[in-house]
């Protein structure tokens, strides 16, 4: 048994899990968590794919009951068709870009560098849009919205055109639904539960897109030191990390909405991106490109 495997997966699975529903972006932190561990080959691409998985299921679980009355009813509610085509509206247009630009945006952004400059320019967008929410009049910031349910189409659309940024690894796409969502004029507690929603559809899909490719190109799972097995042992260890670590961070945030802002994300994101920016500098670690 690889131990050492096991204690990266199982690190990686607890990065994405608390890291994917906040906006500070999961796919960064994955890149540069990866690049530290040396866990950035084609496997670790691969097990990154996997476990997003597990930090989709943890919000099916958290909201299952929403989800099952929207199942439930889709031939009789027109609350649940509508609920239905605001998701698949939100969702093409960032799963679309995806589809055509991917590679290239892999190709050129998927290091750290790129991620850490990223991680600072979307905390001074927050900062923006925290201090625009502050110096509106209260009765502008009031919304007749209360839930996800009343969204909508051209909200909807709203949310997903704003979700493009996150194309680019370091946006963080729940930051970019959420902030994009509040600058649209949307209660932060909504945009934040639709965002939760939102992600079932897109990582889910971009999740399936990358397991299809691999399964079209399979990559060797044995290296020297580990065995095929031991990267399955891996793959369930970080698929169950990040299904708890989600579902903890999912109730968290849930609550944290209703009484704060986002600044304290935006000060995290630009620490951390100044950590890997001065690092890359001084060569204190030596981060791929």
């Amino acid at each position: 048994m690889d131990l050492i495997l096991l204690t990266k997966a199982l690190i990686l699975g607890v990065v994405e899990g608390f890291t994917e529903f906040l906006p500070i972006s999961s796919t960064g932190h994955l890149i540069l968590v990866g690049d530290l561990l040396n866990f950035n080959d084609e496997r670790g691409k691969a097990f990154e794919v996997i476990i997003q998985f597990g930090a989709i299921l943890a919000v099916c679980w958290e909201f299952r009951a929403k989800l099952w009355k929207v199942v439930s009813t889709l031939g009789s509610s027109s609350v649940s068709r509508r609920f239905i085509v605001n998701l698949l509206i939100a969702s093409f247009p960032a799963m679309s870009l995806g589809l055509v630009f991917g590679k290239q945006i892999k190709a050129m952004l998927f290091a750290p560098i790129p991620v850490a400059t990223a991680f600072i320019v979307g905390a001074l967008i927050i900062f923006w849009a925290e201090r625009l929410q502050a110096k509106r009049p209260a009765q502008t910031i009031a919304s007749p919205l209360h839930s996800v349910d009343e969204l909508s189409h051209l909200d909807a659309l709203k949310v997903g055109l704003a979700q493009c940024a996150a194309l680019i690894p370091g946006t963080s796409r729940s930051g970019a639904t959420i902030i994009g969502g509040m600058l649209f004029g949307l209660p932060r507690a909504v945009a934040t539960e639709f965002s939760f929603f939102l992600a079932i559809p897109v990582i889910g899909g971009a999740t399936a897109y990358e397991l299809l490719k691999l399964w079209k190109s399979p990559v060797s799972l044995e290296v020297a030191g580990s065995s095929a097995g031991d990267f399955t042992l891996a793959i369930v260890l970080g698929f169950i990390a990040a299904f708890i670590s989600a579902f903890a961070c999912v109730r968290w945030l849930i609550h944290y909405v209703a009484g704060h802002n986002f600044i304290p994300f935006a000060w995290y994101r630009i620490v951390f991106g100044l950590v890997v920016l001065i690092s890359a500098y001084t060569g204190l670690v030596a981060w791929s490109h």
